[in-house]
Formats: C-alpha cells, structure tokens, sequence
C-alpha cells in the first residue's frame, strides 16, 4: 500500500534573491515522501515549491489541496485522470511526478538514463546574476565571469534602467559577444509605453534575448513587441496559468515569441512541459528550461528531466545554476563546474 508523506520546509537564501516583484529572503517549499508497505527499502522523493505572487497555484489553501492531492494518488497512482486535474495545479504535479518517478527507478535519484545521469557530460547552464545596486550587480557579474560562465543571465528592471545600461556596456568592454552571451530577464518591469524604447537601447550590445519585457495577460501589445523587437523575446511568466494544449496553442499562435522558458513547477510539472515544447517545436520557437528556486530536490529532477528532453549533447545553456542559492539546501549529488551542472553517479 502506497503512502505519501509531506514534509513543510523553510529554505533560507544566501543573499536577498531580488526580482522586479520584490526581494526573496526565504523559500517555503513540501517535500514528499512516496513509499510502499510491499517494497518497504523503495521510496521517492519529490518538492512542491509554489512561489507567493508568481504560481497559478500558490493559494491560501494550498497545504489542504496539496494533501488531498497525495491522498488520491495513495490511491489511484499517478493515472492520466489524476495528471489532468491537477493541470492548475502545477507545483503538485510536479512533486508527485518526481516521487512517482524515482520510486519507478527503485529510488535512484537519477530519474532517466542518460549519459546525464551517468555522469558522462554535464548540462551548459547560464550564470544567473540577481537584481541590486550597481556595485553589487557588477561584482556579481564578475564572480560569475572569473568563475568561468560564458552565459550570463542578469535579472534587471529594479534600478534605472541607464544604469543598467552602463553595466552592459561596462560587460560588452571586457568581453564580446563570441566570448560571452547576455540574457536579460525584466521580470515584466519594463512600461507598456517605453519598452520598445528600451529594447532599442539594448540592442547596440548583442543581447542574445530577454523574458518578459512587459507583465503578461497583454498578448496584443507583447505580440507587436516580438513582431517589432531588435532583440529575441523569450516568455516566462506569460506561460503561468496557460493549461490546456488548446490554450497554449492560441497563446504561441498570438504572440508568436522566439522562445520560451520553461519551470516545471510553474508551467504545467514535467507533462505540461512536454506540451509546450512539442507545440514550440512545431512553430520554430526555440525553448530552454529552468529551475524556478527550488530546493535540490526539484533541481535534480529538473536537470534530469532536461537531459531526458534535449538529449546527449545540449549546447544550449539552461537555467540550472541555482543549486548554492540557500544555507540549508537538501544534499544531492549535483554540483556545478565552471559552466555545467553535473550529477555524481552513486552506485
């Protein structure tokens, strides 16, 4: 007989993690336990990491949702019935995939073979440089460049927008766009009015693209931007909530972006995912994915679920360089090497 335990947790971040939302100072996130009284040495782990303000599913009665969820799935198992409820509920979903998916592999935290998971090749990932001062973001930037990161992502739209300026240019001085690739990500914070402006005024410097200029639910104006932008628009937030493949088909088909970024726990858990990239792919509308501040439970399972999709030789970098944001993380056998993420094959 199956049983899934939760285990409320709160993560504490390193330095304040800074969006154009708000500063993040702690994580709470679940983790759940899968077992089964018939294989008593088996189980798996999986985490429901919503983030308040941001997660279709980060709702006041999240903690009753979250348990009626695992209630059902001690139950039915993880049936196709199961997956398509919980659809508006991505964070749960992906939890449960995660736990169902490492019980199946008899508790190995690889969750897919792939030369990923026997530690044959490492996955590319950007540097990922938080929003701050300007002093404090080109320190950042330059401990992720010495630390031998030749993508870099930065979040901006928190300070004035000429410094942040000034701060590419000052990149742009010490290294090319063949020596190092930018991505920017505004978090939505750029004005309706002025960001076509803005992305004007970035594209002297070969950005490669930037997420969500403007704040999502306005497909008319973010599909005039795409049609019109000298830089690539990559959309996140526009995805959350986006559930059923129709919606998603009509959301690409609108927009028409040149990529998106994928969060499992934010964009439909690892099936949901799947959908969207089958439907970019057949739009010629290019993806990455992305962790989205989860513990390492879910980034291990994000990175395996990457090698899983993309295959034996990604080039692209990813977004999974987010496993030493917390003090307290959970220990996985993932770390990072100059510019990849690795797993440690434990036999």
């Amino acid at each position: 007989m199956k049983q899934i335990d939760i285990f409320p947790r709160t993560l504490h971040f390193r330095q304040p993690a800074g969006t154009s939302r708000g500063v993040y100072l702690t994580r709470r996130i679940y983790l759940l336990r899968l077992s089964d009284s018939d294989v008593p040495s088996v189980c798996g782990w999986g985490e429901c990491a919503p983030l308040p303000d941001l997660s279709c599913d980060a709702r006041p009665d999240y903690d009753k949702v979250l348990r009626e969820a695992c209630r059902r799935a001690e139950r039915e198992g993880l049936t196709p019935a199961l997956c398509d409820d919980l659809r508006t509920l991505p964070s749960v979903l992906f939890g449960l995939e995660t736990a169902f998916a490492q019980w199946e592999r008899g508790g190995d935290k690889a969750l897919f073979d792939t030369p990923f998971a026997r530690g044959e090749v490492g996955i590319p990932i950007n540097g990922l440089v938080w929003m701050g001062s300007f002093d404090e973001m080109m320190q950042r930037l330059t401990a992720k460049l010495d630390a031998g990161f030749r993508c870099v992502k930065l979040k901006i739209g928190a300070i004035d927008f000429s410094d942040e300026l000034s701060l590419i240019r000052a990149v742009r001085r010490r290294f090319s766009a063949e020596q190092v690739e930018l991505r920017l990500d505004a978090n939505g914070a750029f004005p309706p009015d002025r960001a076509a402006q803005y992305l004007e005024h970035l594209a002297p410097y070969h950005i490669h693209s930037i997420e969500q200029p403007i704040r999502q639910h306005q497909w008319q104006h973010m599909a005039q931007l795409c049609r019109q932008s000298p830089i690539p628009i990559a959309l996140d937030e526009e995805l959350i909530g986006v559930s059923s493949r129709q919606q998603k088909a009509e959301l690409l088909d609108e927009i028409r972006p040149h990529y998106i970024v994928l969060k499992p726990s934010l964009h439909g858990a690892m099936s949901g995912c799947d959908e969207w990239i089958s439907l970019a792919r057949e739009r010629n509308i290019g993806c990455w994915i992305t962790s989205a501040l989860e513990s390492n439970v879910g980034l291990n399972a994000i990175a395996h679920y990457t090698a899983r999709t993309f295959g034996p030789h990604i080039t692209f970098p990813q977004g999974l360089g987010t496993g030493s944001l917390f003090t307290d993380n959970v220990p996985m056998p993932i770390y990072v090497k100059e510019d990849r993420l690795w797993y440690s094959k434990i036999s």
